[in-house]
């Protein structure tokens, strides 16, 4: 199939784009110094991908869906559910299946006891600045002798620092990742354990303390994370097709919007033009230049061409579509399910 035989808006991923963007992670993190982030891509099929080309065995998962559909493709040699769970029955029946090995964030007495109801493997959750889960440093050691009381291994500890990840400043970026790991380091110190988990595609390789980094978007790439100059390409793009145009105000109409593209991050970036404003099925773009529309053609594309959208945000962008159509050029190599979507 020709990609431009797909019906639109598709979510096409450029192989050999996605192969070096797993290589040149691979070449700073290589296997069990990265734990990539499922949430990023909630594909098995791009999982177990990533897995033979990168030789990373360990996931990192933001919902139990995700972990199921991640044992079910037999990809279950440890798994982390990086956020807190309130769901005793399911946790159990994960982990009472045997076929996954199921470690799972704490950061109350109230998340150690539904572990120690399901028996699962516990990281206790450290808030090391970013205002979300995780305990305050000095009531890590608590929680892990509160685990260990109840039975279960503490595998160690983890804090993800978000709301450095994006800062555009390397330096800055450096300095805050490092205070961060300060507050990490000084609750491992209280509770032990082998892993050290940290960090995100924006600090995949300022870390020096923690073993592992928890990535997921570097894989496929937006604009957001574009800006910080990593060395990955954008592999994702929205196939679209253009649906009007009207060239006496100067301006043209896409189908892919609000419900198509992850938004929390800006507006997405359509390569050659400016994007004017996106509504729920619909982005209006208009010529370089040209901000809000206005008088003269500006030698818009025709209704009926086809460009590409590059999504400000790639992970809720991917979480909106059924599947990853995979390109070389033009033509679709493969099809991948996006089977890990929901709860």
């Amino acid at each position: 199939m020709d990609v431009h035989d797909l019906p639109t808006p598709a979510l096409v991923v450029d192989v050999d784009v996605l192969d070096a963007n797993i290589d040149a992670m691979a070449a700073v993190r290589p296997g069990p110094a990265l734990r990539p982030h499922v949430k990023a891509f909630k594909s098995t099929a791009l999982a177990r991908h990533v897995a033979e080309r990168g030789g990373h065995r360990s996931f990192c998962c933001a919902t139990l869906r995700e972990v199921e559909g991640m044992a079910d493709a037999g990809l279950g040699e440890d798994l982390l559910l990086a956020n807190e769970t309130l769901d005793a029955d399911r946790l159990r029946r994960l982990v009472d299946r045997g076929d996954a090995r199921i470690t799972v964030a704490v950061d109350s007495p109230e998340t150690v006891e539904i572990a120690a109801a399901a028996g699962a493997d516990v990281l206790v959750d450290v808030d090391v600045g970013l205002p979300r889960c995780g305990c305050r440093p000095e009531d890590a050691g608590r929680l892990a002798e509160l685990a260990r009381a109840r039975g279960l291994e503490v595998r160690g500890v983890m804090g993800y620092e978000g709301h450095v990840v994006g800062n555009p400043d390397r330096e800055r970026r450096a300095e805050l990742v490092g205070a961060a790991m300060d507050l990490l380091r000084r609750a491992h110190t209280d509770v032990g354990g082998d892993i050290t988990s940290a960090g995100g595609t924006g600090t995949y390789d300022l870390h020096d303390w923690a073993a592992e980094v928890q990535a997921g978007s570097y894989l496929l790439m937006d604009t957001h994370y574009a800006r910080l100059g990593l060395p990955f390409g954008h592999a994702l793009r929205l196939e679209v097709t253009v649906l009007s145009t009207s060239p006496t105000r100067g301006w043209g109409v896409v189908d892919c919007g609000l419900k198509s593209l992850g938004m929390d991050h800006g507006n997405p970036t359509i390569p050659g033009w400016n994007v004017f404003f996106c509504s729920d099925e619909h982005t209006t773009f208009t010529p370089p230049g040209v901000e809000d529309g206005g008088d003269g053609d500006g030698g818009l594309p025709g209704v009926g061409d086809r460009l590409g959208v590059l999504p400000a945000h790639v992970d809720p962008t991917v979480a909106y579509h059924e599947r990853l159509h995979l390109v070389r050029g033009d033509e679709v190599v493969d099809t991948w399910d996006v089977d890990l979507r929901g709860w």
